[in-house]
C-alpha cells in the first residue's frame, strides 16, 4: 500500500484535500514561463514512449475534434485570463495544470461542473454523453475534479469472503433511477440499499447515515448509478475486490466509462433492476467468473496510474484542440 493510500485510508478512503491543494497551490506558484519553455522537450520525449499507439488512441478518444470546428468569437477567452478567482478550485488547478504549459495567447472554451451539455463550439469539459455512433464530438474531455473521482483502495477482502449482497449508498437528490431503486429493493436483506441525503432523520424511512468507502467492502456487488453526470463511485469500486453492479452507461468521463464492457468491467443489469438478483446468484455460485471481471476491472484502473503518462496525454489533448481549432500549426499526429 503506498503512502497516498494509507494516508487516505484513515479518512474512510476519500482524498484528503489538504495535500492536494497545497501541491496544487506549489504548482501554481511557478512561473509559466519557465513551463512554457519546457513544453517541446516534454513533448518530444514524449513522442519517444514505446506506447505511443496507446497513448494516441487515448488523446483521440478524449478529443475527437476534426479540424472544422472554430472558436466562438464572445465566448472563448485566452489563457492569460485564467484566474483562480471566478472557478472551482478543483477545476481550476486540475485544468491549470495542464493549459500552463502553453502561450497565453491561446484561447479556449471550458464548461467546468457536474452536467452533460450539448455544445455549439469546441469546449473542455469533465465529462460528456457517451455517443458511440459519432467520431466527432465538440466536448473535448480533460481530467478534472480529480481529489473527488481519482480514489484508489487497498481492498485486502478477498470477493469470496465478502457478504452476499449489494450494497449502495448516495444521495436521491436528482437521480429518478436512484430514487426507484431504494423504493424497489427497500427491506429486501440481500440489498443494502439507503438514501444518504443530509438534513432527513436517521429514523425516516429509506434514509441512514452515510458510511466508509472501506465500509462498502465487505460486499461482494456494489451499485454504481449515474448522478448529475458520471457514477462518481465507479472508478474506486473497480479498484478493489467488489464489483461495479449498474445499467449500461451513458455518460463518459477521463475514466472512459464508454469503453466498459458489460460483464467483463462490470456486471450489467437491466434499466428496471429486474434481473439484479439473478445476475448475483450467478456470480455469487460461479467465483471464477467474479475474478475475471475484477481482474478486468482492476487493469483498467492501472492504466490511469503513471502520472507522466497521464501528463502527457492531457498536453496532447490540449495540443489537439488547440490545432484542430485553428490557433497552432497542424501536425501529423492526429
Amino acid at each position: 500500500m503506498d503512502l497516498q493510500i494509507a494516508i487516505n485510508h484513515l479518512h474512510g478512503g476519500k482524498n484528503i484535500k489538504l495535500p492536494y491543494f497545497i501541491a496544487q497551490l506549489s504548482r501554481y506558484a511557478i512561473p509559466k514561463s519557465i513551463l512554457r519553455s519546457r513544453l517541446d522537450a516534454i513533448l518530444e520525449d514524449g513522442a519517444k514512449r514505446y506506447d505511443m499507439n496507446y497513448v494516441l488512441d487515448r488523446v483521440n478518444y478524449y478529443n475527437r475534434l476534426t479540424g472544422s470546428e472554430h472558436l466562438s468569437d464572445t465566448e472563448a477567452t485566452p489563457l492569460k485570463d485564467f484566474k483562480l478567482r471566478g472557478h472551482q478550485s478543483a477545476y481550476f488547478f486540475d485544468s491549470y495544470q495542464t493549459v500552463r504549459f502553453f502561450d497565453e495567447s491561446l484561447r479556449w472554451q471550458t464548461k467546468f461542473g457536474d452536467g452533460v451539455f450539448d455544445l455549439e463550439y469546441p469546449t473542455i469539459v469533465k465529462a460528456r454523453k457517451i455517443n458511440r455512433e459519432s467520431e466527432s464530438d465538440n466536448s473535448v474531455i480533460l481530467n478534472l475534479d480529480r481529489c473527488r473521482l481519482d480514489i484508489r483502495l487497498h481492498d485486502k477482502i478477498p470477493f469470496t469472503e465478502k457478504a452476499d449482497r449489494v450494497i449502495f449508498r448516495g444521495s436521491v437528490k436528482g437521480s429518478e433511477q436512484r430514487r426507484r431503486f431504494i423504493e424497489t429493493f427497500r427491506g429486501n436483506p440481500r440489498v443494502d440499499t439507503a438514501d444518504t441525503r443530509s438534513g432527513h432523520s436517521p429514523q425516516e424511512t429509506g434514509t441512514a447515515k452515510q458510511i466508509t468507502l472501506y465500509a462498502h467492502l465487505t460486499s461482494k456487488f456494489i451499485m454504481s448509478f449515474e448522478g448529475n453526470d458520471i457514477a462518481s463511485n465507479t472508478r474506486w469500486v473497480m479498484s478493489t475486490n467488489s464489483i461495479s453492479v449498474m445499467p449500461r452507461p451513458r455518460r463518459e468521463s477521463w475514466f472512459m466509462e464508454g469503453r466498459l464492457i458489460p460483464d467483463y468491467h462490470y456486471i450489467e443489469i437491466k434499466e428496471d433492476f429486474s434481473d439484479l438478483e439473478e445476475k448475483m446468484d450467478y456470480y455469487i455460485s460461479h467465483p471464477e467468473k467474479a475474478q475475471e471481471i475484477i481482474d478486468h476491472a482492476n487493469a483498467h484502473v492501472r492504466q490511469f496510474h503513471d502520472w507522466r503518462r497521464e501528463r502527457f496525454i492531457s498536453l496532447l489533448v490540449m495540443k489537439k484542440y488547440f490545432e484542430m481549432t485553428g490557433q497552432l500549426p497542424r501536425t501529423s499526429l492526429w
